[in-house]
This record gives structure tokens, sequence and C-alpha cells, in this order.
């Protein structure tokens, strides 16, 4: 019994190490972790109270210390002398990329420097980046997500191997994880893949690295993973079967699915996010539509377009906040499942693609995005690939355009499409969605 006791310490000592260090470091991982293993059985009037609940607290924290929404919340009468009334929340002005940029630290909690903030930027489909702070709370409500649904939702325990087919854009230009990263990799049991240039050998040595680690699950990038499982069979390649892959960063289209399940022989459960409101929803097993995480988020509908209320990032809150994706409602709360929470039938947002180098490397489209963030100059941008030498980047300018920061970003393009790769600006008034009311903020012309 003593001898079969070590063995399953030494089989999964992650967990206990994990849980102790997040402990010691006064983190509330855990205990978020135990709310939402409560919270997942919560009646859909349970639901709604405790999202009624927390709904208040925010909007009574960003009247009080918020001045545009102490005056927003004020002038709809949300707040009327200290006290919420959330029969006129529809009445709030849907908060928009363009009042964040021209309202600025108006959104800022004037205790956001006590609370662990920090700087992130938009991603999404609508190609028009604008920076934000969360905060502390923020990301440990995150990562408790993360953790509840890779192991209660979907059978895997803490520690044991996964692996992220994921992009790194610090590391295909200094080739580095900081050690921070690789002892949080370590502990996990998590391998990362970066995704976010790739060629026949690196598929390759991807493949070679999923058999030798043989991970219970996968967190992808949609469009890589569906490359990878493409170059798998083609390849009549022999690979590792994880028990559940999570797809992310992109719509997963039924064909897709089918294709990434076919190769890998298990399901793949899609994930729904964004960088400014964190995770949003993911499938169940049913993989009937996706569950939202009611507990982070208050996600409305609106003629298709999504509207999110994140209810932990008190540093500055975004409320009603237009995310730029499109979606279908779920026509239930209940699923067969046993969950009160399903909100999406489907995501149908974002579109990226892949970009292709003359050696015949596929660059992630992510990792040209990324080069855009961060630029105040930059209102809205869409990068095309002409020729697998040349690469046009439209912007609709902010003001004056910054030529030291356009160096920079033909410099980190380069990295990836190559040396010789021409790089042209077109500056407009406008950049349009398509037909179907998506923007592309990525289009590759090539055959």
């Amino acid at each position: 019994m003593l001898r079969e006791h070590i063995g399953g310490f030494m089989m999964n000592w992650r967990k206990p190490v994990i849980y102790g260090l997040l402990y010691l470091s006064g983190s509330k991982i855990p205990k978020y972790f135990k709310e939402i293993k409560k919270m997942e059985k919560f009646s859909l009037k349970e639901k709604e109270e405790y999202q009624e609940e927390k709904l208040k607290k925010l909007l009574l924290h960003a009247w009080k210390n918020i001045p545009y929404y102490h005056k927003v919340l004020g002038k709809v009468k949300v707040v009327v002398e200290g006290k919420v009334n959330l029969n006129n929340f529809n009445k709030i002005p849907l908060l928009t990329k363009e009042i964040i940029r021209k309202e600025k630290e108006n959104l800022y909690s004037k205790d956001y420097e006590k609370r662990g903030h920090y700087e992130n930027t938009s991603g999404g489909s609508t190609g028009e980046p604008v920076r934000f702070i969360q905060d502390k709370k923020y990301n440990e409500w995150n990562i408790a997500n993360k953790i509840f649904f890779f192991n209660e939702w979907f059978g895997k325990k803490i520690g044991q191997s996964e692996i992220n087919l994921w992009g790194s854009e610090r590391d295909i230009q200094r080739n580095s994880l900081s050690l921070k990263e690789k002892i949080i990799n370590f502990l996990y049991n998590r391998t990362f893949l970066n995704a976010f240039k790739v060629d026949d050998k690196k598929l390759k040595n991807f493949v070679k690295i999923i058999n030798k680690k043989k991970p219970v699950s996968m967190w992808v990038y949609v469009e890589s993973i569906d490359y990878l499982a493409k170059f798998i069979e083609k390849n009549k390649i022999k690979i590792h079967s994880p028990d559940f892959i999570i797809s992310t960063a992109g719509t997963l289209y039924p064909q897709i699915r089918k294709n990434i399940e076919d190769v890998f022989r298990c399901p793949v459960y899609n994930q729904y996010g964004s960088r400014e409101v964190g995770a949003i929803a993911i499938e169940c097993k049913e993989q009937k539509g996706l569950h939202e995480f009611f507990w982070t988020n208050y996600i409305e509908i609106i003629n298709s377009k999504i509207y999110v209320t994140n209810l932990n990032n008190f540093s500055m809150p975004l409320i009603r906040y237009e995310i730029g994706d499109i979606a279908s409602e779920a026509r239930s709360n209940k699923c067969k499942c046993g969950k009160n929470n399903l909100k999406f039938k489907e995501i149908k947002g974002r579109t990226i693609n892949h970009f292709k180098t003359k050696k015949g490397d596929i660059v992630h489209c992510q990792y040209l995005i990324h080069q855009f963030y961060f630029n105040d100059w930059i209102k809205k941008f869409q990068i095309i690939q002409k020729q697998l030498d040349l690469i046009i980047c439209k912007v609709v300018l902010n003001g004056s355009k910054d030529t030291e920061q356009m160096k920079k970003i033909e410099d980190n393009i380069k990295i990836v499409m190559g040396k010789d790769c021409k790089i042209k600006w077109e500056f407009v008034n406008e950049i349009e969605p398509t037909k179907s009311g998506k923007f592309l903020y990525t289009i590759c012309e090539l055959e």
C-alpha cells in the first residue's frame, strides 16, 4: 500500500508542488478554482443572481472611481445616489474601440496602481488594436478558468503532459524563453511548440515531440493544428492520439474539426476568448455549442454581434464592450451535459490565414498581426500577401505615421518572410469588411 501511495505521488508530484507554490505566493487561483467548481452546477436562477451581484459591484465601483463611467452611469440612471438599477443596464452606451482611444485614462480606475495592473492590447477580428490595462485579480480568474476546464470538464489531471501548439513573437525574434516561463512550463509538464513559422522540417519535429511526450491534451491555434494534421495525413505519419484537443484563435469550421479529429483520433473542443476579456466560452463534450464563463464575463448578443462586460477587471472595466466578433445564440441555456450556461450555438468571428515564403516556409499570421500592436498612430490595418516576396500593409492613420516604428515593423516581418521580401505601405481612409460583414486583417492572395 505504501509503495502504491509513493508511486502515485511520483507519477504526479507536480500537482501538490503547483498548489503549494500558489498558496505560498498568496495567489487566489486555488480559491477561484473552488468557486468555479461550485458554480458549474448552478441553476439558471442561481446563475442570474450571481451575475447580478457581480454586475452591481462592478458598476458601483466604476461610478465611484472611473471618470467616464461616473458621467455615463449617472446619465442613464444606472447608478442613482449610490444605488445600482440594473433595469437600465441596456441603456449604457456600447463601448467601442473608438471610445477607448478617445477616453484613454478616463477609463482607468483611480486605484488601478494598487491592483497589480499591466498593459495589454486588443486582437480579434476588427484590425483596430487598442491599449488597455488589466490586473492581478482578472489574471488569476482567467488562469483558474483554464485549469478548471482542462481538468474538470475533460478529465486531465494537473501535471499530466500537455502540449501548446501556439505562437511566440519573441521566440522568433530572440529564440528564447524567460527562466520564469521555463519553470512554469516544467511544473505544468507543458511543452510549447512555436507555430508562428513552420516548414516541413519543423513539422516533422513537432510530430516527433508529440509522439515522445504523449500529451493527454493539446491547446492549439486552429489554423496551425489543421495545417499540421494535413501534413501528417499527406505523409502518412503515425501520431500519438491525445485524450482531447482544445482549439482557439480562429473559427473551427466543421471540415477543419473533422480533419483534425480524423488524424489525431480524438475530440476537438472549440474555445473562444479574447485578449481584452480573457476566456469567454468553451464547448463541452456534447460539442453542440459553447458554454459561457458566466462568473467571468456577462455576455450580450445584439444583432449577431458580441458585447462583453468583464466582471473581474476593476482597473479598467470594459462594460458592454463591442468585441468585434459575430455569433449565433443558443436556443436554450440548458445543455444535455446538465449545465445551464450554454450561450453560443457557434462563433462566426475571426479569420486568419497563413503566409508563404520563397523557401516554402509557412508563417502564421498572428506573428505579423502582433507587429502592429501598441502603435497609437495605427487606427486600423490589413496585411496582404500579393506575391511570395511582396507584402502590402494597409493602414488607416490615427494622426501622423511613425517612420521609426514602420522600419521596426518591416524588419520584424522580414525575419519570417525573408530579407528580400518587399514591404509596401498604403495609407487609406477606410478598410472595408467582406460582404459577410467580417473584417479580414490578413489576406493571402497566393493560390
